[in-house]
């Protein structure tokens, strides 16, 4: 399934929205230099889901049905990975399957890359991990220029590598074959996912908490650390830290939350659900010095007309970016949260870029943040374009939240549209990546 198609699976819907940090103009933000990445030929959809120190970026990309690709419901008909280096894109491939993705993953600053790719092997029990609708098996790579080759799993036929660090260790889910209990009759998923680290070609399965039987690693910073999740196959999760190879649970609302990156400062940024289970949005939490535990240190707020979020991306600079949806679950606002503020980007783009940031990724160490955005016109309208974002010291001028305030609205569709597409995946499927 699409990484962003679980995200409403966690909570309930948004009743009503909630803010615990004030929003405001009191901090001087820089404006940004913004490159569109554009899409590959004969595609509709580009994303940057990682960007390096050395502002090379990797890249999904492929086609969905017309108004599809902003909505976290959204199933693409085809994608690939590919990496962006300078201007220049370079097409990984796959493992011998149609498709290639990666809907976490990550490029390293040796511009080793990982993520999960289709076999041309039909899965024999009609999984469809890597969640083009083929079931074929779906496997996670490594790619090294210019090879990739498939990771081991646990036993099972599926698993998805998420991040790789500087020192070659990388992170994931990785099945172990058993049928997991905890699933839904009907469940198309249903087979046991655990949290894993490979180190040196060997496969690790890493530990859940409460007993949880699956999980997933969704990054790994610098001096080892990793963060994630654990939970069950249709019910609440944990956000997970993993140090030496053991999990401690990361506090929450009491309505749970998962964390999604941790920077080499031992900040996690992630996502908690609201203590009235009505909404979910951003989060940050603090491994305290010492003693091996972890602070839950700020719940973040919600951009005006916005109905939840998550914070994706961190640096060391404790810069924190991310994404946040509309009611009808569409990716509406990319954000940057920096010294207690959160802000808009589309108030920082320039209105010359012509595009509508909904979504950010990954920023790294020298403040360029990479993600998703709307074409707002022109001939590719209404397309979902990776952009590159670089800070300047100078004004954006007018931003394109003020040139195209209503750029946003044509690439919705009518709301009947979107409840029969969320009636057709149905409310009880997996979170998976």
């Amino acid at each position: 399934m699409n990484m962003f198609k679980q995200l409403r699976n966690l909570w309930m819907p948004c009743a009503t929205i909630f803010a615990l940090t004030c929003f405001g103009n009191a901090f001087a933000q820089v404006s940004y230099q913004v490159t569109d990445l554009g899409v590959p030929k004969n595609d509709n959809y580009s994303m940057i889901m990682s960007v390096n120190d050395e502002g090379w970026s990797e890249i999904m990309a492929g086609n969905f049905l017309p108004g599809q690709g902003d909505s976290l419901s959204g199933v693409p008909l085809n994608g690939r990975a590919l990496i962006n280096v300078d201007g220049y894109y370079v097409d990984l491939g796959t493992l011998g399957g149609p498709n290639s993705w990666m809907n976490f993953g990550e490029i390293n600053d040796f511009a080793q890359v990982v993520g999960d790719s289709e076999t041309a092997v039909p899965d024999p029990n009609g999984e469809d991990i890597c969640g083009f609708g083929t079931h074929l098996t779906c496997l996670p790579f490594l790619w090294q220029p210019f090879h990739m080759s498939a990771l081991p799993t646990l036993g099972g036929n599926n698993g998805e590598a998420s991040a790789i660090n500087n020192l070659g260790q990388i992170v994931g889910m990785a099945e172990n074959g058993a049928v997991d209990p905890s699933c839904q009759a009907g469940t198309i998923n249903n087979r046991v996912q655990l949290p894993v680290l490979w180190e040196n070609g060997n496969v690790h399965a890493l530990p859940t908490v409460d007993h949880d039987p699956d999980g997933f690693a969704f990054w790994i910073n610098d001096r080892g650390q990793a963060v994630g999740y654990s939970g069950n196959c249709s019910g609440p999760i944990h956000g997970i830290l993993w140090e030496n190879r053991t999990a401690s649970a990361l506090a929450d609302l009491g309505t749970g939350g998962f964390a999604e990156n941790i920077n080499d400062e031992g900040q996690i940024v992630g996502t908690v659900g609201s203590a009235d289970g009505t909404t979910q949005t951003g989060a940050i939490w603090q491994i305290v010095k010492g003693t091996g535990t972890t602070k839950l240190t700020t719940v973040l707020g919600l951009l005006p007309g916005d109905a939840a979020g998550l914070a994706f991306g961190n640096n060391n600079q404790g810069q924190v970016v991310g994404g946040e949806w509309n009611a009808n679950f569409f990716w509406s606002h990319a954000f940057i949260w920096q010294n207690g503020v959160m802000t808009d980007l589309n108030t920082l783009f320039p209105a010359s870029s012509n595009l509508f940031a909904t979504f950010a990724a990954k920023i790294n160490n020298r403040g360029q943040i990479g993600g998703m955005a709307i074409v707002c016109s022109g001939p590719h309208q209404g397309e979902m374009h990776a952009f590159l974002a670089t800070p300047v010291k100078q004004s954006a001028g007018e931003s394109i939240a003020q040139a195209a305030p209503n750029c946003l609205q044509s690439n919705f569709p009518a709301a009947d549209a979107v409840n029969r597409l969320l009636k057709k995946s149905g409310p009880g499927g997996r979170f998976v990546r």
